[in-house]
Order: C-alpha cells, then sequence, then structure tokens
C-alpha cells in the first residue's frame, strides 16, 4: 500500500540506539512501498530532520536521552502533526504515548528470539501501513462530553465494545464518562498479550468503573469491565440471570486473537435484545459480521463515526453491511449509552 499519490510511504526512524536504528531501519526497508528517508538519535535531531525529510510516519523510541519520547510526541503534535508509532519495552509508558497524540505501538523484540523478530517483521510494517491513513487531525475536534446523571439501570443488560488501532484512548473516553452502575460491559481491544492487564489496571484507576483482565471464570456484575487477555479469545455464557466469561485459545479471527467477531458472535447468540454493540475505531473487518448478528437479534448498535476514529476501518465495514443502528462521534458514545438503557428501562417500567 503506496500513498494515494503512488509515492513510497516515508518513514523517519527515532532511537538513540545505533543497533536499534539500524534494525528497524532494515525491516521497514524490506517493504518496497516503505522508505526509510532518515533516522535520529534524539528529539532535537529528530525535529531537524523532521523540516527537511518532511516523513509521513514517525517510528519514536519512548526512552530516550534528552527527552523522552511522551513529552517529544506531546510537544510536536501541535507544531508537526504526523503519525508516529511507539517502540517500547513493555511499559505503561505506551498508554501515555498514545494519550498525547501516538496513534500505536509496537513491542521491543528480543534480538535473541527468533520468534520475537518474526513477529516484529510482520507487525511493524503492517502498522506502518495503517498510520499512514490515520486521522491524526481527530485529537483537534472533540467537544466536551455531556454529563451523565447517576440512575438505575437494568442489569439484565450487558455492552460490548469492540476496538483496534487508536482504540486504547477511544475506550478510555468512553469508559471515562460512564457512573458505577453500569451495566457489566465486555471488551476486546486488539493489543500485546503483555500490555493487557497493564490496560485494564490502567483504566481501573481513571474511571468509575472496576475493570480488570478478563479470567476465564469471571461472573459479569454491575460496574464491572472486563477486558480480553491479548493471547486469548473471549465469550459470554449465560448463567441464570449473570453472563460467565470464558477465555479461550484458538486461531487467529480475522488476523486476530482475541477477535471482536469471537465476542460479539457470543453476545448475540447468549444476551439477544438485552445488548448493546458498540464498535470503534480500527483497522479491517473484525466485528462488522458480529455486530451485524446482535443487531439481527433486536439489540442497539453503535459504530464510532469517521470524524472521530483514527483509523475508520471496522467502524466502516460495520456501517457499511448495515451492523450499526447509529454512528456516533466518540464524545456522544457514552451518553447515548446511558439514554438507550434509560428508554429501554422506561419502557417496561
Amino acid at each position: 500500500m503506496t500513498l494515494n499519490n503512488g509515492k513510497k510511504i516515508k518513514v523517519l526512524v527515532v532511537d538513540d540506539s545505533m543497533l536499534a536504528r539500524e534494525i528497524i531501519s532494515k525491516i521497514i526497508s524490506s517493504d518496497e512501498q516503505l522508505e526509510v528517508v532518515a533516522t535520529a538519535v534524539d528529539p532535537f535531531d529528530a525535529r531537524d530532520k523532521l523540516l527537511r525529510f518532511k516523513p509521513d510516519v514517525m517510528i519514536c523510541d519512548v526512552e530516550m536521552p534528552k527527552m523522552n519520547g511522551v513529552e517529544f510526541i506531546r510537544r510536536l503534535m501541535p507544531q508537526y502533526p504526523l503519525p508516529v508509532i511507539v517502540v517500547s519495552s513493555v511499559s505503561e509508558a505506551v498508554f501515555d504515548a498514545m494519550s498525547v497524540g501516538a496513534v500505536d505501538f509496537i513491542t521491543k523484540p528480543d534480538i535473541q528470539s527468533v520468534a520475537d523478530m518474526e513477529a516484529f517483521v510482520r507487525e511493524l510494517n503492517g502498522k506502518i501501513h495503517t498510520a499512514a491513513k490515520a486521522n491524526i487531525e481527530k485529537y483537534n475536534i472533540f467537544e466536551k462530553p455531556e454529563m451523565i446523571p447517576n440512575r438505575q439501570y437494568d442489569t439484565k443488560k450487558i455492552i460490548a465494545i469492540g476496538a483496534s488501532t487508536g482504540g486504547t484512548e477511544a475506550l478510555y473516553n468512553v469508559l471515562k464518562d460512564l457512573p458505577p452502575n453500569m451495566p457489566g460491559i465486555v471488551v476486546v481491544q486488539h493489543i500485546p498479550a503483555r500490555f493487557s492487564k497493564m490496560f485494564a489496571d490502567r483504566l481501573n484507576i481513571q474511571t468509575k468503573l472496576h475493570v480488570k483482565e478478563a479470567e476465564d471464570g469471571d461472573i459479569l456484575s454491575s460496574g464491572m469491565v472486563v477486558i480480553a487477555p491479548g493471547d486469548r479469545h473471549i465469550r459470554i455464557k449465560k448463567n441464570y440471570d449473570k453472563y460467565r466469561i470464558e477465555c479461550i485459545q484458538g486461531e487467529k479471527v480475522n488476523g486476530h486473537c482475541p477477535s471482536v467477531d469471537v465476542l460479539f458472535e457470543s453476545v448475540a447468540r447468549e444476551a439477544g435484545k438485552n445488548a448493546i454493540g458498540v464498535i470503534l475505531t480500527g483497522m479491517g473487518s473484525d466485528g462488522a459480521r458480529g455486530l451485524w448478528q446482535i443487531r439481527k437479534e433486536g439489540a442497539r448498535t453503535i459504530g464510532q463515526d469517521e470524524r472521530t476514529c483514527v483509523v475508520y476501518g471496522m467502524p466502516k465495514i460495520a456501517y457499511e453491511i448495515g451492523a450499526v443502528e447509529m454512528q456516533l462521534p466518540l464524545n456522544k458514545i457514552s451518553f447515548q449509552l446511558h439514554m438507550l438503557l434509560q428508554s429501554e428501562l422506561s419502557e417496561r417500567e
């Protein structure tokens, strides 16, 4: 995939390690549609090369001398907005980088491990292609969300959410405004296995909800959010008037494990019209078919709109096949969840 003008995607690699710069540059250059136009040893070197080479995507290490990657991205985005992919060891700093404007992240490989290096090669160039199409201007278009009053909700309801590229920040923006008595929420976010628990723990601190990485056998309860482990599919199973979580190993579905479709299909089957399905930013088609099945059962469905998606892929395909009942900007989704739950509760009363 090249840019719309047919030219190669130009990449700037920023890392204080000469070995890392050489490895990453060699991997990127193995794709004939990508071109490393420059490398930089620190943010100050990178700033000069950004102006000189005008890259389409920047690969940036988090831990660097003089200025760390998070602070660099924070200062960079208002002046020179471009898609940034963060390369990091297993650290919560990647989520800080996402919060200030990075569009994606990738874990540093163990160069002694063949499996690690092969996975890194597969993932890095794919992420660059995706990042080159990312909507980075969306960071400047959020409006203040509407306040959600603390009301009673139908405990039989369940909310299922799927997300991919850009999803960590999108999920935070949805969950942070929800009250602590919301019906149980089940989430699939495409994320490396070593980061899923870290992400769940971070959301648990940042929101009013009880957020945890899903474990096989968890019983979903009011105010609880479970995040799929990064290397397990997740399904729900109705258990009397509750929903039990199943975490299962399996082959990738739509190129992913966990897969949004695996979750959504179980939600359609087990919860039927008592579900609300939400599909957020991400590349590809994962979740579209499952969301359509949720809607077919008489449940309500929401898709994030193009304007606020980092990558308008998964919500776009879901919308095109008729799976999305309503498209909304990110900052309106949490309030709409509240309104849907309240309207259906009022109808029952």
